[in-house]
């Protein structure tokens, strides 16, 4: 999105001139196509295996994983929100610990359609990051086998304390992340996010606010912005499955995270429950009262940041990494704050501060890569503390690795985003549709189901009913691979 599980930028505005002009139509073909296309082109498995993969190295304390010290590591990393010096950098430190080796590093947005027909001739580089618009479908990719098992990463020592294996170094949940049924562990999310209701505590200070925990507060603060020439929310129109983003842990807070859980399962009915119904109902009314900044079904992620940057409205779904895709246009003194989604009332199952926060940034080592031990090295390298140090230094956000902040003098969105985590304690949900089903999330809950209600052609009863019969019609069919909360 976003970077991760968003559609990512350039930071810049090459990309967004070309999405400017693809009317919504279009759009969903350039996303749909590339997706089904990838669905049959790895039903063959991909490609032949030529055997000429690296041969083993000589394992030693600081080469655990055995990494043959002349082979060549190909890297390709998706150029989003999170730019690319980190991972040069710790491309880097990889070629000074195997200087007789070439890395090839690349990095660019058009993941699937660059990696596509190497993934078919069995020939895909040894590390990817696999985000953005065009990621390619985990679910897929995992239930083709054309994945490596990361496990012996996981159980290798960490790069910094050769007492500690890797997955003790990480972040809670990043290991559950990776797997989709059993122990396996097939994707490693690097980035750490939290995702929910960003805004300028600046400007909530203007309206002599607090941010709202309960539905009428946030109707009379929008009402307040409102009277003073601002809107109340905008959001990424053209990429509507941003607002699950604060609307799912939403549906957690209200009805209980087995609401989500089921969701997550395809289970029947799980749309319907009134959980849904009563957040979905109090969105809509965002629209209905006119709340929502107009012309914000037009938008893309990069202009609706913009505008709210520039203070047109308040509140924006999103991920952690907004602070740095948007840095270039929130002003100095925005003073960038992040909230858990604004709940109902005091009926509600959880308390205000539950949030969604979960690993981001999804790396891959493909099964029938050349050099699977150099991918999973550099995962090794970029999982150290230093490493994580430079990143979120660089990028404002934090790793899978638990820890790496200190000494950092923490940005606005960063601090605000600790403090959110520290407020949630046990309450942190993370719903798994847009990890198991990419096209799903995004193309028919997102643009066809939450941008029409969004935009004002669909009432919240419809979305609802349309929506769960494209669950439904996912659940039944047999060519996609089906996950469950274990």
């Amino acid at each position: 999105m976003g970077s991760t599980s968003a559609e990512n930028s350039n930071n810049g505005s090459a990309g967004v001139g070309r999405r400017d002009l693809i009317k919504r139509s279009a759009a969903l073909g350039l996303i749909s196509v590339p997706t089904m296309s990838f669905l049959s082109a790895c039903a063959s498995s991909g490609g032949d295996d030529s055997g000429d993969k690296a041969k083993a190295g000589k394992k030693t304390a600081k080469n655990p994983l055995a990494v043959n010290d002349t082979a060549q590591m190909e890297f390709v990393l998706f150029d989003g929100g999170f730019g690319k010096e980190y991972a040069e950098d710790a491309v880097k430190i990889y070629e000074t610990n195997f200087p007789k080796a070439k890395v090839k590093f690349s990095a660019t947005q058009k993941i699937q359609s660059t990696l596509q027909p190497r993934f078919n001739q069995g020939t895909p580089p040894d590390l990817i990051d696999n985000s953005g618009a065009e990621q390619m479908d985990m679910g897929v990719l995992v239930g083709k086998s054309q994945l490596a098992d990361l496990t012996p990463l996981l159980d290798a020592p960490s790069y910094d304390d050769p007492n500690k294996k890797v997955r003790d170094t990480l972040r809670p949940g990043i290991v559950e992340m990776g797997q989709f049924d059993g122990d396996p562990v097939w994707i490693m999310y690097y980035a750490y996010t939290v995702y929910g209701v960003w805004y300028s505590q600046k400007a909530l200070d203007s309206l002599d606010e607090q941010y709202p925990e309960t539905w009428d507060q946030m109707l009379a603060v929008c009402e307040k912005a409102k009277k003073k020439g601002m809107a109340g929310w905008t959001y990424a129109g053209k990429y509507p499955y941003y607002l699950p983003f604060s609307l799912y842990p939403m549906i957690a807070k209200v009805g209980g995270v087995e609401v989500l859980d089921a969701i997550d399962n395809l289970e029947p009915n799980a749309w319907k429950n009134p959980a849904v119904k009563a957040c979905f109902d109090a969105y809509y009314e965002l629209y209905k009262k006119g709340y929502v900044l107009k012309g914000t079904p037009g938008l893309d992620h990069i202009q609706s940041q913009t505008a709210w940057a520039q203070g047109k409205a308040l509140f924006i779904p999103n991920g952690s990494w907004v602070e740095n895709e948007s840095a270039n246009v929130i002003p100095k003194d925005f003073d960038l704050a992040v909230s858990a989604p604004t709940g109902i009332d005091s009926s509600d199952k959880m308390p205000f501060g539950t949030i969604w926060a979960s690993g981001g940034e999804p790396f891959i080592v493909p099964a029938k890569a050349k050099n699977t031990a150099g991918g999973m090295e550099q995962l090794r390298i970029m999982l150290s503390e230093a490493s994580s140090k430079n990143f979120t230094s660089k990028v404002k956000s934090l790793t899978a690795y638990n820890g790496g902040t200190d000494g950092i003098t923490l940005t606005p969105g960063l601090k605000s985003g600790v403090a959110a985590l520290e407020k949630a304690g046990d309450n942190v949900v993370n719903p798994r549709l847009q990890d198991w089903y990419v096209q799903l999330q995004k193309e028919q809950i997102g643009v066809a189901g939450l941008g029409e209600m969004m935009a004002g052609r669909l009432t919240p009863a419809e979305a609802i009913k349309k929506i769960q019969g494209y669950a439904d019609a996912a659940a039944k069919d047999s060519s996609i691979k089906h996950y469950k909360h274990q």
